[in-house]
């Protein structure tokens, strides 16, 4: 597995290696010694999968104290991530990647950023490991259109398909007073 440093301090993309004949493939997921190596200091407790349809929308979420590791098992996905650690020089800037059942590219995501996807194909699933248990009490989220941001989704804002919940989040500027992120250099 290759390990790359993204544009987002903190943030890493992680290649697997793909053994693939007539038969299908094999990758290695997950390799807790090869995260070590780079940095990756999180225990992960749980995992996570979800199934979406095309245009879903899902995000843009967070909960403190929770890094995760993200990959799309099933079809593609654009997953964007949005640093909002307070004081940190990219503060309110995203970065978005396709994730794919072809590549098996993964995101390592720290504690410190919103995570968000769209489906791009006719369904995906994705799966993550995280690495606190889910606390609906802390869980929270800014909208995936804050204008603000200006995520670039790469289907139409209009034809996206978001929750109740996703559609009504308060911005990002409305929750920056209430983040307990902050940045350390």
């Amino acid at each position: 597995m290759h390990i790359h440093p993204a544009e987002l301090d903190g943030l890493l993309v992680l290649e697997p290696v793909v053994r693939s004949d007539e038969r299908g493939f094999f990758i290695e997921s997950f390799r807790s010694e090869l995260l070590a190596e780079a940095g990756v200091s999180e225990a992960f407790v749980q995992d996570n999968h979800s199934r979406s349809m095309h245009a879903i929308v899902r995000g843009m979420h967070f909960q403190p104290g929770q890094a995760k590791l993200v990959r799309c098992a099933r079809g593609a996905i654009f997953d964007v991530v949005v640093d909002i650690r307070v004081g940190s020089p990219t503060f309110g800037r995203w970065q978005g990647f396709e994730l794919n059942d072809e590549t098996h590219k993964q995101l390592f995501i720290p504690d410190g950023f919103a995570h968000g996807f769209c489906v791009l194909g006719d369904v995906a699933d994705v799966t993550y490991k995280v690495s606190s248990y889910y606390d609906a009490a802390t869980e929270a989220g800014f909208r995936f259109d804050d204008p603000d941001v200006g995520i670039e989704w790469p289907i139409a804002p209009d034809q996206l398909v978001a929750s109740a919940r996703d559609r009504q989040a308060p911005t990002l500027a409305e929750l920056t007073p209430l983040l307990p992120f902050t940045y350390v250099a």
